[in-house]
């Protein structure tokens, strides 16, 4: 194996393309080089934690040469941990520092406190002596002295402050970076890494260099879309700048990667449903599963020769005493197994005592494609002859002979499982497994556990928080699938947080609006209304509303799907005034005055403050009735809007006022509820 890996020609490769999914992404490496003569090229730079089974490989362009067979195998080398060995002594450097200056800092914070606490301290009086004179002078050379000292040492004082502060902000900034280090750089010793095995036909000795793409599925690898409007007061459009927040753990860091995102499931199932039929009358056993053949027969008698050469060897570990020396070779001792007599003849001379290792339980059934696990016992074959072989060596070693054993009843055809119908991983055991294994092909145990690891530590990132307003792709694209290519190549590194990158500009109509329900709220709302004419979808996710350079806020957007309108809110309009009042009279009609009638008066009043023209629209709220008995007249020049259940309610009336730069308007309407005399609103007449 060694000599042909140092055989093969080593290519190093790129990472050129991303296509990040719901949750996992989709890698596409470029290398290139000459093909040698025999064909085989290694491919290095692959993620450790890259799904099994997931890597394909093709030949970019015309050249004729095609790929034949592609492997992964493991490589290991002594890892060059100057990075994180860089970052972790700068940061103990820093910790260092920054615990000097803080013990500078607190000495003099000690030596300040020892000379502010500077007295002066008269002699004790004896008692009966008279008041002695005050030294004021000395007392004012005192207070002069620790004045000087205090200002010289609080200046120091606030330099080792400000030196502190400085120190904490490096040490914290390095312990970050080396806290949150990026996966890509190995924390062993021994770097491990995996290399893809190509095998390549059709190579020519004049052949030119040609392009491999490797493409590998990684887990850890998550987005949520996110975008920004821009548009100016007045204009009918704007323009959508679609971005991304990316977080990736993948273990490799993506630099100058063309990028894509995709809404849809990476490992969704791909198999297709079977249905059974379904049979009245007599059972009938079920049809061998697609793929499985008949095993060989005579598989047991595949190793007679093996296990006529008795066990291996064991070598005896060095003593410190003597021992004498061993009795001589018998003949036949230590012979290759093709010298031995054959099954069923006249033992060597001499063989006695040197007996065989009894022989194994002879195998229960011979084994074909796939391996025997499946879900009920395979079926029984006649080997014939070839079974009489335990029997006859158990003869040859002097033991009586042994019955053959009896012959199993036949079973259903097996019922292999997913894992055992995958040829690709399955495993030959050799000689030297059990009887019932050896011989025969069964799964294979997974080829790196220490990968297995690092694509669950991988998968963490599909708990990080959102961001705000951010909805998960899959649950907001729907029952559509939708893909969106980067205009320009995007730098992620495989850290495990969110980064935002620009992926396309998307335009859009823009109209904006302004609502008010006054009877609920006297606030005017902004809205925009948003027409998406472009055959690409807007998935729901927050937008970051700007007007001209000014920001204003940032909202949810819902899902658009192409050719949709939707509304969306942007708050308050502090730049328009609204006040509404209301007025109710109670009276009576008819010959007897049998009816009664309240009269509803609502006056609201706007005013624009803004610089430009604007078109308000003002709510209203009018009683809907279903009894036969009571009726409403409306007095108003209110429109009543067409019936959506998503934007009115019943009973909704609406004014349209356009409002210029500045103006100011006033609006009447009312509406007379008449009710029989007998009868009366639920809470009383008199309400607003």
């Amino acid at each position: 194996m060694k000599s042909e890996v140092a055989q093969t020609q080593g290519w190093a490769s790129t990472l050129d393309a991303v296509v990040v999914y719901a949750q996992g992404a989709l890698c596409t490496r470029v290398a290139r080089g000459t093909v040698p003569a025999d064909g085989r090229v290694r491919v290095a730079g692959l993620p450790r934690s890259m799904d099994p089974g997931s890597l394909r490989a093709r030949v970019a362009g015309e050249s004729g040469v095609r790929v034949t067979e592609v492997r992964v195998e493991v490589d290991a080398e002594p890892a060059g941990a100057e990075d994180t060995d860089a970052l972790r002594r700068e940061m103990e450097r820093l910790r260092d520092a920054h615990a000097a200056v803080q013990a500078r800092r607190d000495r003099q914070a000690k030596l300040i406190g020892e000379i502010a606490a500077l007295r002066p301290v008269p002699p004790a009086r004896e008692p009966g002596d008279p008041p002695r004179p005050t030294p004021a002078d000395a007392w004012l050379r005192l207070a002069e002295f620790v004045d000087e000292r205090l200002r010289a040492h609080q200046l120091r004082l606030t330099g080792l402050e400000e030196e502190l502060r400085q120190a904490e902000h490096e040490l914290a900034v390095a312990t970050d970076r080396w806290t949150r280090a990026s996966t890509d750089v190995p924390s062993e010793h021994i770097a491990t890494s995996l290399v893809a095995v190509l095998t390549l036909d059709g190579v020519t000795p004049d052949a030119a260099p040609v392009e491999l793409e490797l493409e590998y599925g990684v887990p850890g690898a998550v987005w949520v879309p996110a975008y920004r409007l821009l548009h100016r007061q007045g204009e009918d459009g704007g323009t959508l700048v679609l971005r991304a927040s990316v977080a990736q753990r993948t273990g490799e860091d993506w630099t100058g990667v063309r990028l894509a995102l995709a809404t849809a499931d990476l490992r969704r199932r791909t198999d297709l449903p079977r249905l059974r039929s379904l049979r009245v009358g007599r059972r009938q056993p079920a049809p061998a599963p697609s793929g499985w053949r008949e095993p060989p027969a005579g598989l047991a008698d595949l190793f007679s020769g093996y296990d006529a050469a008795g066990p291996r060897p064991v070598p005896t570990p060095p003593r410190a005493v003597p021992v004498p020396p061993p009795p001589p070779m018998p003949p036949g001792y230590g012979v290759a197994p093709a010298a031995l007599p054959e099954p069923g003849g006249p033992a060597a001379p001499g063989a006695a005592p040197f007996q065989a290792a009894p022989p194994p339980p002879p195998a229960p059934q011979a084994f074909g494609m796939p391996p025997a696990g499946f879900a009920g016992a395979p079926p029984a074959f006649d080997v014939g002859a070839p079974a009489a072989a335990p029997a006859q060596r158990s003869r040859r070693a002097g033991a009586a002979p042994m019955a053959p054993p009896p012959s199993p009843p036949a079973a259903a055809p097996p019922r292999p499982s997913g894992a055992e119908l995958d040829y690709a991983a399955l495993v030959l055991s050799g000689a030297d497994e059990s009887g019932d294994r050896r011989g025969r092909l069964f799964p294979g145990a997974s080829y790196d556990a220490r990968a297995d690891e690092l694509r669950r530590r991988a998968e963490s990132v599909a708990a990080l928080p959102l961001p705000g307003h951010a909805v998960r792709p899959r649950a907001s694209a729907g029952s559509f699938d939708h893909r969106y290519d980067a205009v320009a190549r995007a730098d992620i590194p495989s850290d495990g947080v969110w980064h935002t990158v620009t992926v396309t500009e998307i335009p859009v109509g823009l109209r904006t609006e302004y609502l008010c329900v006054p009877s609920v709220e006297q606030t005017v709302y902004a809205t925009v209304v948003l027409s998406n004419a472009t055959d690409q979808a807007l998935l729901a996710g927050p937008v970051e509303v700007m007007s001209g350079d000014d920001f204003l806020t940032t909202a949810a957007l819902p899902t658009l799907a192409p050719g949709g309108v939707r509304r969306m809110g942007l708050g308050p309009a502090e730049g328009i005034r609204v006040t509404r009042r209301t007025e109710l009279r109670e009276s009576t009609a008819g010959l007897r005055n049998n009816t009664t009638v309240l009269a509803h008066r609502v006056h609201v009043e706007l005013a624009n403050r803004l610089a430009h023209p604007v078109t308000v629209e003002v709510h209203e709220q009018v009683p809907v009735t279903s009894e036969a008995d009571v009726r409403i007249d409306e007095q108003a020049d209110w429109t009543t809007p067409e019936q959506d259940a998503d934007r009115y309610t019943p009973g909704t009336r609406v004014w349209r006022v356009d409002l210029p730069a500045g103006g100011e308007t006033a609006l009447d309407g009312g509406y007379d509820i008449r009710v029989p005399a007998a009868k009366a609103l639920v809470g009383g007449n008199r309400r607003s």
